[in-house]
């Protein structure tokens, strides 16, 4: 499974406004139940939270990766998008986040949630990719530079 079979217009935000993490997260909660595969919008949230208390998902270089399992949603389920401004997110080097995916998977799926986690660790770790998606303009943009870093990195 790639990231951009589980990503989508709908899925996808530049601008996203908030101003703490919890509102952020809130956020990309709410974007994420665009998906037909979100059987329990309010579980999902509570998956989400509950994991965040273990560790906070603030990975560093500005990107954050809240995720969680849970039979809330019926498929892999994530979101994408670019904060507006920089969020104290606390994240593991103590510097702002702006680039966040969020990805929910089902209790019994955590082969593929695993998988994606890498994945999408993989892909932000390089900083060139992160800043092309900070200046991306719109979603069409930002979906595009995912399908085009997957490709290459599918080739390498």
């Amino acid at each position: 499974m790639k990231i951009t079979d589980i990503l989508n217009e709908r899925t996808v935000q530049v601008k996203l406004a908030g101003s703490t993490k919890e509102e952020i997260i809130n956020a990309m909660i709410d974007l994420a139940a665009a998906s037909d595969k979100v059987v329990d919008k309010e579980r999902m949230r509570t998956a989400i939270f509950e994991r965040e208390k273990i560790m906070s998902t603030g990975v560093g270089s500005g990107f954050a990766i809240p995720h969680g399992k849970t039979d809330a949603v019926s498929d892999i389920v994530a979101a994408f998008a670019i904060t507006e401004k920089p969020i104290d997110y606390q994240s593991l080097d103590e510097q702002p986040v702006r680039l966040v995916f969020l990805l929910v998977g089902r209790d019994t799926m955590v082969g593929p949630h695993i998988k994606l986690l890498s994945r999408i660790s993989r892909l932000m770790n390089k900083e060139e990719f992160r800043q092309k998606l900070l200046e991306a303009p719109d979603v069409p943009s930002v979906l595009q530079l995912f399908k085009s870093e997957e490709a290459a990195y599918a080739e390498s």
